[in-house]
């Protein structure tokens, strides 16, 4: 096996430190936030830190780099207070992982892609279209982390979406009948395939 100590670590050239440390944790979630502006002027951006929190109340949050620099997302979510999370599927990774451009405010990643907004009900934030499982979300509380000089968003699911095929009886969403990516690292995405399903796991009677 390869061996890095932290002393390699620190050593290492900027991009391969990057592209090591990024994807050491394993394949991450592919996300698209989409929000709003009070303008009105759209955002759609790709994230890889949206994790599970909770199920009661259902609570998502993800890891915000510094705002030393402009954030859009970050903006419209503090300003507006919500956002929407859209699965990234197989057909649209390349305009997906084309929104991690830095784009100025004024210029929707919308409109310099082939993602399509989509509205839904009354929710003033919009949704990319066609994704397989779409969140309404409203913004709860934002955690500063001094240790890394990043920021852990914290929001509350308010409505799901799920395409009909993906649902299973038992409440699974079926990510592998969507086709939906995963992202390895930060620019290399993968398509996984479900293997098997576990039952609940309890303690072996001891002999």
């Amino acid at each position: 096996m390869v061996f890095f100590n932290r002393k390699n670590i620190d050593e290492l050239g900027k991009i391969y430190k990057i592209n090591l440390i990024n994807s050491c944790s394993g394949f991450k979630s592919a996300n698209l936030l989409g929000s709003i502006s009070t303008e009105g002027k759209t955002n759609v951006a790709v994230f890889s830190s949206i994790t599970h929190l909770g199920s009661n109340p259902p609570t998502l949050g993800f890891i915000l780099r510094p705002t030393t620099v402009p954030r859009n997302t970050h903006k419209n979510i503090k300003e507006t207070g919500v956002f929407t999370i859209n699965h990234i599927f197989e057909d649209i990774i390349e305009d997906a992982h084309h929104t991690s451009a830095k784009y100025p405010e004024e210029i929707s990643e919308f409109d310099m892609t082939n993602l399509e907004e989509e509205y839904k009900g009354n929710f003033k934030a919009p949704f990319v279209k066609n994704s397989p499982v779409q969140m309404s979300m409203k913004f709860v509380e934002e955690i500063y982390i001094p240790s890394n000089d990043v920021m852990l968003v914290v929001a509350q699911i308010e409505e799901l979406y799920i395409n009909n095929k993906l649902l299973e009886k038992d409440g699974l969403i079926n990510l592998s009948k969507g086709n939906v990516a995963t992202i390895n690292g930060l620019n290399a995405y993968a398509i996984p395939k479900f293997k098997k399903q576990f039952s609940y796991q309890r303690p072996k009677k001891q002999l």
